[in-house]
């Protein structure tokens, strides 16, 4: 194996002509400089230098090799340039992946304080809900993916995380629990139930329904059946402010999270606390080796501080 210490030693004495010259220009012995070459020589199984008396030339291994240094040294120098500059987040790229409700609400707040603090540092946003993004981290198409999961009731009237364990071969920073709300027209007679008020789930039992994402529809129907009823789900879109728009426009009620209420102005629809209580668990998720990268790190502190203003 050839080493990079050794090529700079045989550019060094191909550069002077000896090795006492190349020894005073590397801040070492000519006995440190003849060892060095002997080693090279030995590594690639072929005389580089030929010595006759004070003389010195390179062989024609020496001078192919010579002419390769350079451009091998100097793809190392950008090689340790590149990594130092990545370890110390003057560069870097992080793929992030996240559902719509976290993209307009704790991405955008998290990514300006991450460019303000560290401007070399690059983030690319890709959109999907779990378990679909949860899957692009494992299989490597992105380097941190949010994600969610809902509390079930128990039958002690406690609550305990859905899929508990799905988690366990990654790294989960939590980021805060956001509550669901119910969402009904503004001239719906639950409208009036005000800021301090709440309604039942089972309050909406006869009404028509429009559903969200396959893992919220889900959630849904759950809870909606822990309550004694099935719900009629009339439609089903994955996009926020279209659930809002057909509630405003009276087609039926919905169950949304705090948080995309927050990133959607619900007109001609009015949000109700929900009881009991439901709840989501929002986390950012990695690999363990993909933690220890400081661009991801630092994108994960900034995420985490962006949840705590929101919470």
């Amino acid at each position: 194996m050839i080493e990079a210490r050794h090529l700079r030693v045989l550019r060094a004495v191909a550069a002077t002509g000896s090795f006492s010259a190349a020894g005073r220009e590397l801040g070492c012995t000519q006995p440190a400089v003849s060892q060095q070459m002997k080693a090279l020589e030995a590594s690639v199984g072929t005389p580089l230098l030929i010595r006759s008396g004070r003389e010195m030339r390179l062989t024609q291994a020496g001078e192919a090799l010579v002419r390769h240094a350079a451009g091998i040294l100097s793809g190392l120098t950008a090689a340790e340039e590149e990594v130092a500059a990545i370890a110390g987040l003057r560069a870097g790229r992080v793929r992030l992946v996240s559902f719509p409700s976290g993209s307009s609400t704790l991405v955008p707040t998290a990514l300006a304080a991450l460019r303000a603090a560290h401007p070399g540092t690059r983030v690319s946003l890709e959109e999907a809900e779990p378990p679909k993004s949860v899957e692009l981290l494992r299989e490597g198409d992105c380097d941190i993916a949010l994600a969610f999961r809902y509390e079930r009731a128990t039958g002690t009237g406690g609550a305990e995380q859905a899929g508990e364990g799905e988690w366990d071969d990654l790294v989960v920073r939590p980021l805060l629990t956001d509550r669901l709300v119910a969402l009904v027209p503004e001239r719906h007679r639950l409208a009036r139930t005000g800021p301090s008020g709440s309604v039942a789930i089972g309050d909406l039992a006869a009404e028509p329904w429009i559903a969200g994402c396959p893992r919220c529809r889900g959630q849904l129907i759950q809870v909606c059946e822990s309550a004694g009823f099935t719900p009629r789900i009339d439609f089903a879109t994955d996009d926020y402010p279209a659930v809002v728009g057909l509630v405003g426009a009276g087609l039926g009620v919905a169950v949304l999270p705090q948080l995309a209420i927050e990133s959607v102005r619900p007109r001609g629809a009015r949000a109700v606390t929900l009881e009991p209580a439901v709840r989501r668990e929002i986390v950012a998720l990695t690999l363990p080796d993909l933690a220890q990268v400081p661009a991801v790190s630092a994108t994960l502190e900034q995420l985490g501080r962006a949840a705590a203003r929101v919470g």
